[in-house]
């Protein structure tokens, strides 16, 4: 007489470990919603979108870390809202905007922003499962995803902001889109938030400025969104320049 086999074990998970992958998947809405809104040439919404889309980015990592929630599954859920999101939404919304006049110089820049933004999750992600060094650095390696979208979609804070005056003809918006793209696949030191340490006396200035960002980005949003994206660049080349100044004293 055999046995019967004995049911598998069921663990139990409080509710609130489920939140980071709840907060990816509201992500991944947004920036399926945002291609939906420029189909429909609501490109304000769309941009909007993808920077709540971001914005969500950046809380459910850190959140899983707070709430030790991590997970293989919610890495991978993470880094595939991320491809579309940040990888084929911006592109979509760029296309339908301003490249459709170029068709075909306009989706071969899409094709390539697209795989610049895969190819660069790909190697996030293998950095991240390999034990880190003691000499690694503090800043990232290439222009995160989340950053390469809100970078890409200039073009279109350049039209809006100034009423159209300054927009960019099709190819340009394509050669933008392309720079963006290797930007991401860059051996190229970029800048990170998480090695940032403040003294606690000038915590009120930083919150004083963060109330100010988000007040300057609701009532001038476009011009707003183009200056952040040009200190960005800014700092980006400092970093740059200051890594090959490096370089060569160690040569």
């Amino acid at each position: 007489m055999t046995e019967e086999p004995k049911a598998p074990l069921r663990r139990r998970m409080h509710i609130l470990h489920l939140l980071p992958n709840l907060i990816s998947i509201l992500a991944l809405c947004a920036g399926l919603t945002a291609i939906r809104m420029a189909v429909e040439g609501r490109f304000g919404w769309a941009v909007a979108l993808i920077g709540l889309a971001a914005a969500l980015d950046g809380i459910d990592g850190r959140l899983a870390r707070m709430l030790k929630s991590e997970s293989a599954i919610g890495a991978e859920l993470d880094s595939l809202c991320d491809l579309v999101n940040f990888g084929v939404t911006p592109a979509l919304v760029l296309y339908f905007w301003g490249m459709r006049a170029d068709t075909s110089l306009g989706w071969i820049a899409v094709l390539i922003y697209a795989v610049c933004c895969m190819l660069r999750l790909a190697r996030f992600n293998v950095g991240n499962r390999e034990p880190e060094a003691a000499d690694k650095p503090k800043g990232f390696v290439g222009v995160p995803s989340p950053a390469g979208a809100m970078l890409a979609l200039l073009p279109i804070y350049l039209a809006y902001g100034f009423d159209n005056a300054l927009r960019l003809p099709p190819w340009a918006v394509s050669i933008w889109m392309v720079f963006v793209g290797a930007l991401m696949i860059s051996r190229m030191p970029t800048p990170s938030f998480k090695g940032v340490r403040i003294y606690t006396e000038n915590a009120r200035f930083i919150l004083v400025g963060s109330v100010a960002l988000i007040a300057a980005l609701l009532t001038y949003p476009w011009v707003t969104l183009l200056l952040l994206d040009l200190v960005y660049l800014a700092a980006i080349l400092f970093l740059w320049r200051k890594s090959a100044r490096s370089l060569r004293s160690v040569v």
